[in-house]
């Protein structure tokens, strides 16, 4: 008996995936998605209560391919009876916990979802009479292996926790990175004193987080960070164009080395804090401290921590320098968390048995075409399209929610060979490349 040979497999069911399976339903195109978790759930760990998405609600699922779509955020509204308050409520961005139930909602009515299946290996069979590639699922609860076919792999690995070295090996308990925040926050709120480490997004709605609980308790808080002070998200008009079509064809023309330069200069796009939520933080600590209150709350930028330890007198001393004024000094504390950013998840079996078969920019970074294949050193029809690590190739929207169906438009047309969905034309009003001016 013959296996079915599918059209696409992805690995890994995030929104980026979970995106390409809706809009798959409405071509020809047979696919599959694998997920290891049992179910569906988007950074469990930090849906805090009054936490909005950076992004508006356009960035869903289908909106931007296909608006008539079911999966789109505004029939998610409808289906919940929840237009007129989403109408009253009148903004733009949603709550976390909302969108995280809008993805589990669309979840449980795609088909092609196999959740509780861990990919564990992906031959290449180039060899064969149809080139293809064969994707080996551990199913959990069974313990059982499956084997499929597919003329195109998807990988949506996502990322993992980056835990800097000098901060690794401590009880989870005690230092834990903030994808553990939830899990963690009833033991913290017991704690006399709760550190902060990092500048981003997630340091600082978890510290506003706590600090609208420490009225509660008498917990001091610090927040420790690297940068030069707590800057927020460039949101103006024509920076957001960073984030259109043009800007990505534009930043994946240039060199490595000028990606890389470029990048740098994005930082503002990139790594600030929402304006929204540095506006609560500062309300919130000068509404403590009227009429003389005490916050018992530090802030300190231009720090970097360089180790944890446990302390003789309990607790946990962190190895902190001043880089500015180059003073070197110890803090004591009684938890920490650690928002040190994650890294892009790259399955073991990949590099095992693709290292060797694509190109590479550098030791980390592989080459990535335009339309999201991997550029192998053959020339194949059976492509490997990814949706992690895009980064040094794609610029600084390639994880932003917004670009998600855009490259899952590339992706389908490309597996397709025709425009199944309009490929969004000249969205922005800035011209960034003059190589149709050159001399």
């Amino acid at each position: 008996m013959t296996k079915q040979m599918y059209d696409v497999i992805g690995i890994g069911i995030g929104p980026y995936n979970l995106g390409l399976a809706a809009l798959l339903e409405k071509t020809e195109l047979s696919g599959a998605f694998f997920e290891k978790s049992s179910s569906f759930a988007w950074h469990p760990g930090m849906l805090i209560e009054k936490m909005d998405l950076q992004v508006p609600f356009l960035a869903d699922l289908a909106t931007f391919a296909d608006p008539k779509s079911p999966y789109t955020f505004m029939n998610y509204l409808y289906e919940q009876d929840r237009m007129f308050p989403f109408f009253f409520h009148n903004q733009t961005k949603v709550p976390r916990q909302e969108y995280n139930h809008y993805l589990q909602w669309a979840a449980n009515q795609i088909d092609g979802l196999y959740f509780g299946h861990s990919i564990v290996d992906v031959i290449d069979r180039n060899e064969a009479e149809e080139p293809h590639y064969e994707v080996i699922a551990l199913e959990t609860e069974t313990g059982k292996h499956h084997h499929f076919l597919t003329k195109h792999v998807v990988m949506g690995t996502g990322s993992e926790p980056l835990i800097i070295d000098g901060m690794k090996g401590l009880p989870e308990g005690d230092v834990f990175h903030t994808s553990r925040y939830l899990y963690e926050k009833e033991n913290l709120l017991k704690a006399k004193h709760v550190t902060v480490v990092g500048s981003g997004q997630s340091a600082i709605e978890v510290f506003l987080d706590l600090l609208e609980e420490q009225k509660h308790s008498d917990m001091k808080l610090s927040l420790l960070t690297r940068t030069g002070g707590l800057f927020q998200l460039d949101q103006a008009k024509f920076a957001q164009e960073f984030f259109t079509p043009a800007y990505v064809d534009y930043f994946h023309s240039l060199s490595y080395e000028q990606r890389m330069e470029n990048l740098d200069t994005l930082g503002a796009l990139r790594k600030g804090i929402d304006p929204d939520t540095l506006t609560r933080l500062y309300s919130d600590l000068y509404h403590k401290t009227a009429g003389g209150g005490k916050d018992y709350v530090l802030i300190n930028p231009m720090t970097e921590v360089k180790s944890i330890s446990p302390a003789d007198k309990g607790g946990y001393d962190l190895q902190c320098r001043q880089w500015q004024e180059e003073i070197d000094y110890r803090y004591h504390t009684e938890k920490v968390i650690l928002a040190t950013g994650y890294k892009p998840h790259i399955p073991d079996w990949f590099i095992q048995r693709f290292e060797e078969k694509i190109k590479w920019d550098d030791q980390k970074n592989y080459r990535v075409t335009r339309d999201y294949q991997l550029e192998f050193s053959d020339q194949r029809d059976h492509h490997f399209f990814t949706l992690t690590n895009l980064t040094h190739s794609h610029g600084a929207g390639a994880t932003n929610l917004g670009l998600a169906v855009h490259r899952n438009v590339h992706i389908i047309n490309t597996i397709a060979g025709r425009d199944i969905y309009k490929n969004q034309q000249n969205p922005s009003f800035q011209t960034f490349s003059m190589k149709e001016f050159k001399e």
